[in-house]
């Protein structure tokens, strides 16, 4: 089972209008990895947030949707639970809980529970 992640970075030059490039991370996970969808319900009246977990080897990735996109965070160190990041945005997972945070955004924090949790893909 091949795993593919596709991102879209905006490349930059000096005195050069920006450009796009297709960047392709391809995981190929062994028989202890896999990937887990889960969705969960953030907030009052908040619509259900899928979220998937990619854990391929030392690679331990969550793909969530923030502000209308697919992001892509990557597992970090964490005293308890599994925290992701990207950017400067936090997910952190303890059981059937989890947090949502903007870290440049003060009391952006939003509390998430489990609705389901579907098999392994």
């Amino acid at each position: 089972m091949r795993i593919a992640l596709s991102a879209l970075f905006l490349l930059a030059g000096a005195g050069v209008a920006s450009a796009q490039a297709n960047v392709s991370v391809t995981l190929t996970p062994g028989s202890l990895d896999n990937v887990q969808s889960h969705s969960y319900a953030c907030g009052e009246g908040q619509s259900a947030m899928p979220v998937q977990y990619v854990n391929a080897g030392a690679n331990a990735l969550a793909i969530l949707p923030i502000d209308g996109e697919q992001r892509i965070f990557v597992n970090v160190v964490s005293g308890s639970g599994a925290k992701y990041v990207s950017g400067a945005h936090v997910w952190w997972t303890k059981g059937d809980s989890a947090t949502l945070e903007n870290e440049m955004e003060e009391g952006s924090s939003i509390e998430c529970s489990v609705t389901d949790a579907q098999p392994a893909q």
